[in-house]
């Protein structure tokens, strides 16, 4: 091995702590050893360890009061427990924990080599992810967007590399997985962070007024223009625009922005000459735009020039890992805005909102917390199939017919009729259906409805 891996060994029988000792040392690790908790402990107190490799039965103490120990004081150390004394209950236990790995006693010399490279390996990302994360924090950068899962950690490299360029990016992702958070990093940490960072839903603007919206118009440019308004671009000179959903950007805008992206400047509505801007330009949708694009509903050179770099943000079912630092940070958050004590949750509340798939995200799983923080009850907290958000409005509960139905058709025919309703106004209709706009656009997409 190239570098020097400090490894401190804990076990209580000689022979046991002489022959580990010297296979790891066989292999180029600096290993120190000990026979007893206390012993351990101490040893952590004055030297820099990267890996811990514990028995689970110590004398009086055991591998799991180390494990407690080092995790609250010096969390991002590699932890191994290894036991011959009881069931697989002994490594869920320490998995629970906080352990990275366990060995069954006996266990074989290549058993124990793969074991210690996996801890080394989780006590490596756990410093990486903390070096960034401080960074982040230094600079207030990164607000909201939380997670130690690998794939979270890939968004934070990816951010970091980028942020400091002017290169575009686009940030996909479902619904509620933080895509706008990542955009306002992007921001933050760029040379532009002193200067505005204008959002913009580009679903929630109508067709009508999108130009004038995104572009500009000077007074008497078009019926009820009665002052010059600057567009969003305008207000975004020197800073970032971010653009959420540009999927649902029209046609005839999309032509006028992608002129924008090659030249860099903008003819407000009614003006004669056009203005040179500097903007960084940030898009994000949920929407497959390369799909979009052979469906002739996106511009294929708008795709290309926007996708220089693209972000994707991962579902929080890919990073359950991360719902308990999500939790803490939502109750905290919550406690702050609404100046109350912090509310105690339960473990076995905790493993049911980590097995749950959050087809919300993130942002239901902050609007879960918020509700529980506010009202006290995990009984709440633990309705995540919540009723009263889905139930028809005036209807009573929906029986399903005694030779079932199909699911996907469904739904399919339930959007296309809130749509007719409505005349086509998505707003209207995902209204009318109970549904976040987002969560309406990504089913129509889903099911191919236009």
């Amino acid at each position: 091995m190239s570098e020097q891996i400090h490894i401190l060994l804990v076990e209580d029988d000689p022979q046991q702590r002489a022959l580990i000792q010297s296979i790891l040392q066989a292999e180029h690790y600096q290993v120190k050893a000990c026979e007893n908790v206390e012993e351990a402990i101490l040893e952590v107190k004055k030297n820099t360890y990267d890996c811990v490799f514990s028995d689970w039965k110590l004398g009086d103490l055991s591998g799991l009061d180390l494990l407690n120990y080092v995790r609250r004081n010096q969390p991002e150390l590699g932890f191994a427990i290894a036991t011959a004394y009881g069931t697989i209950a002994h490594a869920v236990e320490a998995v629970d924990a906080g352990a990275d790995d366990y060995l069954a006693k006996p266990f074989q010399r290549q058993e124990l080599l793969l074991c210690i490279d996996k801890i080394y390996k989780a006590k490596q990302l756990r410093s990486q992810n903390q070096q960034l994360t401080q960074a982040l924090s230094e600079q207030q950068q990164l607000v909201d967007l939380v997670g130690n899962a690998p794939c979270m950690q890939a968004v934070y490299e990816r951010i970091k590399r980028v942020s400091n360029t002017d290169a575009m990016v686009l940030i996909t992702g479902e619904s509620g997985t933080g895509k706008e958070l990542a955009a306002r990093a992007l921001h933050q940490l760029s040379p532009r962070k002193t200067n505005n960072f204008i959002a913009v839903n580009c679903g929630a603007i109508p067709e009508s007024l999108a130009e004038a919206e995104l572009f500009g118009a000077l007074k008497g440019a078009f019926t009820g223009a009665i002052q010059d308004k600057p567009g969003k671009l305008q207000s975004a000179d020197k800073g970032t625009l971010f653009l959420d959903e540009i999927g649902e950007l029209p046609l005839s805008m999309q032509a006028k922005l992608l002129r924008f992206l090659q030249e860099g400047t903008v003819t407000p509505l009614g003006a004669q000459h056009e203005i040179q801007l500097n903007v960084r330009v940030i898009a994000a949708t949920h929407r497959n735009l390369a799909q979009m694009v052979q469906d002739g509903e996106f511009r294929e050179d708008l795709f290309y020039r926007l996708n220089i770099v693209p972000l994707v943000m991962p579902p929080l079912r890919s990073r359950q890992e991360d719902i308990p630092r999500l939790v803490d940070f939502f109750i905290h958050k919550s406690c702050q805005r609404y100046n109350i004590p912090k509310p105690i949750l339960s473990k076995a509340t905790l493993k049911r909102l980590m097995d749950f798939e959050w087809p919300g995200n993130v942002r239901e799983l902050a609007n879960k917390i918020e509700r529980f923080v506010l009202l006290g009850d995990e009984q709440e907290l633990l309705n995540i199939a919540d009723v009263a958000s889905t139930q028809p409005i005036g209807q009573t509960e929906f029986v399903l017919p005694e030779q079932g139905l199909d699911w996907e058709a469904f739904e399919q025919n339930c959007l296309r009729q809130a749509l007719t309703r409505h005349q086509g106004n998505r707003t209207k209709a995902s209204q009318f259906l109970g549904m976040s706009y987002k969560a309406f656009l990504y089913r129509l997409d889903k099911h191919g409805v236009n």
